[in-house]
């Protein structure tokens, strides 16, 4: 489905920042996603967390790979960069990009299918090589647009729409990511705005791969009984060889994770999540201790939130290659290829 303009409809006067640009702003073309679908609610952390921060749009590249996770970049900052990659492989075409311009600010959107299965060995080289950049993988446990089989983050138990129970254990994100040297590890709900748009302004701010797992439920195919990341599915009816998926029309669910403890929130179906802030004086910088505690809370059934770990001191990507603090999409053609010449003495060293 092409994407449809967002009408600009005059409204009172809104607040500006310090470019004297509105949140109008930051947003981009109507979104065509399920009616529900938690993306949408990352998406307006995301446009709010850019205006707050003044960031000029054109200063801003975002990427994806495929799937419905993908298609959220066309719905914020329709001034930025962009670019839509192949299924799993928005992280090397984010590194490419990064390598020539230093200079602006990269965010990638993917999904579970698409980061922890196809995209699953270039995610862990993007955390490995720390590149500079925000990474969102809206989880909801499916791959939506194929109709809703497990991914990779299923729980086991979890059960499709049709077919037997998932019995492979699941890829956890975060954990993953303390075991492979991340350097910023976050997990959020999409319904808790308050809490999602710090943690992406403190992720723009971070010197290296920021890695943000959001529990973005599918209200279409994951709400079935049995699901453990579910809205509440409800089949319409079968024409002839036409099989029609109704989604009913359903509001955003949303809830404020408190500082300090543990809240329930019901999906559409009744079910109950369990999420968890990181308590006052949790020490993020502590990569045992942080694992530590996630594995605990998670064997309570509790999924915690907030900013998990961080580590200020690794080197990113251009501080590692040592290369130039100007971008090199600016750099002179002469001084990047300095001629043949050049070019032979080098391949000499290597004979």
């Amino acid at each position: 489905m092409p994407s449809i303009t967002k009408p600009l409809i005059p409204l009172s006067p809104l607040p500006k920042n310090d470019l004297g640009l509105t949140i109008r702003d930051y947003e981009g073309a109507m979104s065509t996603l399920c009616a529900g679908c938690g993306h949408d609610s990352v998406t307006a952390a995301i446009v709010h967390a850019f205006w707050e921060l003044s960031t000029p749009p054109h200063h801003i590249a975002k990427l994806s790979g495929i799937g419905c996770s993908s298609k959220t970049p066309t719905y914020f900052v329709r001034g930025a960069h962009g670019f839509n990659s192949a299924h799993g492989r928005m992280v090397p075409i984010a590194t490419g990009a990064i390598a020539a311009n230093r200079e602006l600010t990269y965010i990638g959107i993917s999904g579970d299918g698409d980061s922890l299965s196809i995209g699953l060995g270039h995610l862990m080289h993007g955390i490995r090589r720390n590149v500079k950049m925000i990474y969102i993988i809206e989880n909801n446990g499916v791959y939506g647009l194929t109709k809703g089989q497990m991914s990779a983050s299923a729980d086991i138990g979890s059960r499709p729409k049709k077919g037997e129970a998932n019995l492979l254990a699941p890829i956890d994100p975060v954990t993953m990511g303390l075991s492979l040297g991340a350097t910023f590890i976050a997990r959020s709900f999409s319904g808790d705005k308050e809490q999602l748009v710090p943690i992406l302004k403190a992720a723009a701010a971070h010197n290296g791969f920021a890695l943000i797992d959001v529990i973005s439920p599918c209200v279409t195919f994951n709400d079935h009984e049995g699901s453990t990341k579910s809205y509440k599915f409800m089949r319409q009816h079968e024409v002839k060889e036409v099989e029609t998926d109704f989604v009913p029309i359903r509001a955003e669910i949303r809830a404020k994770i408190p500082n300090d403890g543990a809240i329930e929130v019901a999906m559409h179906d009744g079910s109950l999540v369990r999420f968890r802030s990181v308590p006052k004086g949790y020490d993020p910088h502590d990569r045992l201790k942080v694992e530590t505690y996630i594995r605990e809370r998670h064997d309570r059934g509790e999924i915690v939130t907030g900013l998990l770990y961080v580590d200020e001191t690794a080197s990113e990507i251009h501080e590692l290659n040592a290369t130039p603090p100007t971008a090199l999409a600016k750099v002179p053609f002469a001084t990047l290829c300095p001629g043949s010449v050049e070019l032979a003495l080098i391949q000499e060293e290597f004979r």
